[in-house]
């Protein structure tokens, strides 16, 4: 279990990697309908199926490139749901035969329910054509279930804290402090990245021109009607208002962090530690050197990708200190 476990957790990280890459493509309606791909199972490429997917859907023209990646994220999204049913059904069967023998039950069942509510984002991310609280949840979604499977196969890890770290143990409020201010900067970015407010603000450290009066909180956090969501429906104001407040974040976010790994350095015995705190630290800095990048070079893809790819790596390295200082000597 140990291993499909571990397996599952490398599937949710292409998974995530795989997503952003399609929402960065501009491939979230690559594929009009939900599960399939204009009514097939695969990216119609025959003539005739092409032809029958533009009468099924005359709005929505073929663009085979967005098509597969829109699929290929299906695909990876599918098999990953697939082998949390397995660790599910696997973690009941030792349950009930084996209760002497310490099997993660709840966790897998939970995780069971978060990758079938996802799948549920992920059909009403098409079928409501890429509407922002929807697009954001589904990324939250990926990152929870990440999270989870991590926790899991730390759980079915026989680590221990050691004795000469168990001071660090006080700091565990503040570790789960920054935890969730991790995850807050995270959805923060899923929101700018579903409104696609990236690119909002092309200056540094702020935003170009008289930027504080054009602020509008009400509007930046707000759903407005639309047809499609599809390239953003907000307008300017409200974008750079997102674009701020994603920065602001992330400065907080930084000092937060470092306050974190400043107390827990001095404290810390072992390598493991102190290995753990120096990992903590490279994410932190290489996640700001790609957020400035995102505004320096205006997006570039594969920057973009890794900027969602790191910070699912950082949120997975908060998910370890905290498990690893709750856990006793």
């Amino acid at each position: 279990m140990r291993l499909l476990v571990k397996i599952s957790v490398f599937f949710a990280f292409v998974v995530i990697v795989l997503g952003a890459f399609t929402r960065l493509t501009e491939a979230g309606l690559g594929c009009p309908d939900w599960p399939g791909c204009y009514g097939f199972l695969g990216v119609p490429s025959q003539a005739e199926h092409i032809q029958e997917a533009q009468l099924r859907f005359p709005d929505a023209p073929v663009e085979q490139g967005k098509a597969w990646n829109e699929m290929v994220h299906r695909y990876f999204a599918g098999t990953l749901g697939l082998l949390i049913l397995a660790i599910a059904i696997i973690a009941w069967i030792k349950g009930r035969r084996y209760s002497h023998y310490p099997t993660p039950v709840k966790l897998p069942t939970l995780l069971l329910g978060l990758v079938i509510f996802q799948a549920a984002l992920g059909m009403w991310t098409v079928t409501m054509n890429l509407q922002p609280l929807i697009v954001m949840g589904h990324l939250l979604g990926g990152f929870s279930v990440i999270s989870l499977l991590y926790l899991l196969s730390l759980r079915l890890s026989s680590f221990r804290l050691a004795g000469g770290d168990s001071e660090l143990r006080r700091y565990r409020g503040l570790a789960f402090f920054t935890l969730l201010v991790v995850i807050g900067q995270i959805a923060l970015g899923g929101w700018v990245a579903a409104n696609y407010a990236a690119v909002a603000c092309t200056d540094l450290p702020f935003c170009e021109g008289n930027w504080t009066a054009q602020l509008d909180f009400a509007g930046a956090f707000s759903i407005p009607e639309a047809d499609t969501y599809q390239y953003g429906a907000h307008d300017y104001n409200d974008r750079m208002t997102m674009h701020v407040m994603h920065r602001v974040g992330a400065i907080i976010t930084f000092l937060v962090v470092c306050a974190l790994l400043f107390k827990c350095w001095r404290k810390a015995k072992s390598q493991f530690f102190r290995r753990s705190l120096i990992v903590i630290g490279l994410l932190l800095s290489l996640q700001i050197l790609l957020g400035i990048s995102n505004v320096v070079f205006q997006l570039p893809l594969w920057n973009a990708v890794a900027h969602n790819a790191v910070g699912a790596l950082l949120l997975l390295s908060m998910v370890g200190l905290n498990y690893n200082l709750s856990r006793k000597a």
